[in-house]
């Protein structure tokens, strides 16, 4: 009688938080998931239908529906912006421990203003102020050494790498944060023994620091590709912003499925989208534990 007593007690007790887990988290999951099933859009506001799976084969076996096209710049996205990051980061990141180097807090600090500053207005001030096609600067530059200016976010390609270069601006800093607390936890000893065997930097780089540095930066190599995978201001304020659309085609998942729920009102099949998302994502969860498991056993 005592243990039931304890556990009705305990579970009186975690209710409140129970409840408010199950509002914020599960419901929203849930419903989504129920809307999914339906046709729910502009034209079926209060009388839609359950249609079953429609929306996820829709998605996923029609390659002219746009997700899968959306799918593939998504995993691009992220597989690029990732090998970029950790390259410029270590090597930045090395320079920043160099011995003989000066001011290198200064260096620092500077480094962190744009982790620091608002996404939002970062943005759109590279959008306005630097890839702006009537007087930004990068046409003011090619003004200056005769040449046509160019529409930078008008082209797909030329767009990516705009939003590539933007996003490496505003993601460096916290992986260079990362990279260069981990270096300073490698014991120098190790280095000084392969300098005596005459070990360059490249060496001392593949074969001491990067495995040192490994069980330090995977928890940040995860986080940084599940926020790069899901990512969603950079392309869309830079190309798909609703009234400013500069002309290119390129959208990650999340800008397509906004597009289709707050664009084009088809909220069953932007619903579908969100879950097929959710489940890639907690795939991409329960494989990093699962190999963080295997390492550690």
């Amino acid at each position: 009688m005592k243990g039931k007593r304890r556990t009705l007690s305990a579970w009186f007790s975690q209710a409140p938080v129970l409840l408010i887990i199950a509002l914020i988290v599960v419901f929203p999951i849930g419903y989504t998931a129920y809307i999914s099933l339906t046709n729910m859009n502009v034209y079926h506001w209060f009388d839609f239908q359950i249609i079953g799976l429609g929306n996820y084969l829709k998605a996923l076996a029609v390659f002219d529906s746009g997700f899968l096209g959306a799918l593939l710049i998504t995993l691009l996205w992220t597989a690029v912006n990732m090998v970029l990051q950790l390259v410029i980061a270590f090597i930045m990141a090395s320079l920043l421990n160099i011995q003989k180097l000066k001011a290198r807090r200064v260096y620092k600090t500077v480094l962190m203003f744009p982790w620091a500053m608002p996404g939002y207005v970062s943005i759109l001030l590279w959008k306005n102020g630097i890839f702006n096609s009537s007087f930004g600067l990068l046409n003011q530059w090619l003004e200056k050494l005769h040449l046509a200016p160019m529409r930078w976010l008008a082209g797909d390609v030329s767009a990516f790498i705009a939003c590539l270069v933007v996003n490496l601006w505003l993601a460096l800093p916290f992986m260079i944060m990362i990279m260069d607390g981990a270096l300073q936890s490698v014991d120098k000893s190790y280095y000084e023994n392969a300098i005596l065997d005459g070990a360059g930097w490249f060496t001392r780089s593949v074969r001491l620091t990067i495995p040192a540095i490994r069980p330090i930066i995977a928890p940040a190599v995860v986080i940084t590709l599940f926020t790069t995978f899901k990512q969603f201001d950079v392309i869309y304020l830079l190309t798909q912003q609703v009234g400013a659309k500069t002309g290119a085609n390129i959208h990650t998942v999340l800008t397509y499925a906004y597009e289709n729920a707050f664009v084009t009102n088809n909220y069953g099949y932007s619903s579908a989208i969100s879950m097929i998302i959710f489940f890639f994502l907690i795939a991409f969860v329960t494989l990093s534990n699962l190999k963080r498991k295997e390492k550690k056993a």
